[in-house]
């Protein structure tokens, strides 16, 4: 038997989520940023389409032949070029903000004293974010995929490991990449969430959020710490590549996922800590 209760509850917490994705998803700075990734992902086709067609047999970037010989391939190249800071720096914006800007203007007092939870309402934020990330990820694979078709031949796909498979197959490789890449984006989402719990100023938890990436991914470029490499958040980053191998090897793919799951579940726990002893009082 359900609680009393539990209908109500989870219906309000289904709203609070639509009103979350609803103002993450509109809000027309957000837009913006969905606009440039995909701008630049057509920027990159644009440009290795040009190049290509003045350069001489074997120069250029080791990429270059199997995206003019294959369209699809611009998708992967765009998540490749877009994953170390364009859409880790999107995310960091809109977590930035999650917290520290209704802190700002005030409305988060008048949320939290209506009957919303602390909790679910950390895990309604965390979740809008993740789904920005999501879509972020979705619209560079996409724009990639439909620039890359426009600029590029497009046919059987032949992948790392040497099978080649029906362009349909290579499409939903290109959507298992995109999901891989939002999981990456997640851990993103809940530091920055936690950072948004410890200050009101939204510019602030966004430029920490973004410097934290960075920093992760400066220590993991360090050939000293490579003990502790496995454990960085943004070390598995790129293992999507095992994601185009037939068959699939999974081991860097499920590390890079527990490490997300770790991280995120920490990060979460401190933002809960946080957000659940604070005086909310802007």
């Amino acid at each position: 038997m359900p609680e009393a209760g539990t209908g109500p509850v989870a219906l309000r917490d289904l709203r609070l989520l639509r009103s979350e994705l609803r103002l993450v998803l509109t809000r027309r700075r957000n837009l913006v940023m969905l606009a440039v990734l995909a701008l630049a992902t057509t920027l990159i086709g644009i440009a290795i389409e040009v190049s290509s067609a003045d350069a001489e047999p074997g120069e250029g970037p080791p990429f270059l032949a199997s995206i003019t010989e294959n369209g699809i391939f611009l998708a992967f190249t765009a998540l490749v070029a877009s994953l170390p800071v364009f859409l880790p720096l999107a995310v960091s914006v809109v977590a930035g903000e999650s917290v520290a800007g209704e802190a700002s203007t005030g409305t988060l007092r008048y949320l939290l004293v209506t009957p919303v939870d602390r909790t679910r309402l950390l895990v309604v934020k965390l979740l809008a974010i993740v789904v920005f990330g999501l879509v972020a990820a979705l619209v560079v694979a996409a724009t990639g995929v439909v620039v890359g078709a426009l600029l590029f031949p497009v046919g059987p796909v032949p992948l790392l490991s040497g099978v080649t498979v029906p362009y349909a197959t290579g499409l939903l490789r290109v959507a298992a990449v995109a999901l891989y890449v939002a999981a990456m984006l997640a851990t993103v989402a809940a530091l920055g969430l936690f950072v948004s719990t410890l200050t009101e100023v939204p510019v602030a938890a966004m430029s920490a959020t973004a410097i934290t990436v960075v920093l992760a991914e400066i220590l993991d470029a360090v050939p000293q710490l490579e003990p502790i490499h496995p454990w960085l958040f943004t070390h598995d980053w790129l293992a999507f590549g095992d994601l185009l191998r037939d068959p699939v090897r999974w081991d860097g793919v499920l590390h890079g996922l527990a490490v997300q799951g770790g991280w995120i579940a920490v990060l979460l726990a401190l933002a809960w800590a946080r957000l659940t002893s604070r005086d909310v009082t802007s």
